[in-house]
């Protein structure tokens, strides 16, 4: 991966930006995922913007300079440690299945590792559980339901204390 010159990291033909809140970038975010998780999955607004917005880091996706994928991580303490916790991916439709998720996925977790992460959480809505076991992700614990799509928690760790815990 190499940086490009306004600070996003190009994946590909993808770039991927840093959305600030209340930037453009931040109202691409917002859009993406209205989109994808509250119009295509009908996931209810309340639940799609939490309290977690103002602390998260937010990432877009642009191809072209188009607005086409979305992501957020944010610091949690999972087994009294630090840890990032990966949420939100969306990719438009149009762009599903050509490798931008991926690209978008190894973007975030490389992000975390830079700002000191080596281990990481995530919430995968249950269809897309060997998508995330291809970047080291282990299943922990049994199937749930969050808002109303079947989930399963997978962690990923960088290094073997996290490994062993």
């Amino acid at each position: 991966m190499l940086m490009n010159a306004i600070g996003g990291l190009c994946t590909g033909a993808m770039t991927v930006r840093i959305a600030h809140r209340g930037s453009k970038e931040w109202e691409a975010v917002k859009a993406i995922r209205t989109q994808v998780f509250i119009e295509e999955q009908h996931c209810p607004c309340e639940l799609e913007w939490d309290r977690y917005e103002e602390i998260s880091r937010h990432v877009l996706g642009l191809l072209d300079g188009e607005p086409m994928a979305a992501a957020r991580w944010r610091m949690l303490a999972y087994r009294q440690r630090p840890t990032a916790r990966l949420e939100r991916f969306s990719v438009l439709r149009g762009y599903r299945g050509k490798g931008y998720g991926k690209a978008l996925v190894s973007w975030v977790i490389e992000d975390a590792r830079r700002a000191g992460f080596g281990e990481y959480i995530l919430h995968a809505q249950l269809h897309l559980e060997n998508f995330y076991r291809s970047f080291g992700f282990r299943t922990v614990g049994d199937p749930f339901e969050e808002v109303g799509i079947p989930h399963i928690r997978m962690v990923r760790c960088d290094s073997s204390p996290c490994k062993d815990a």
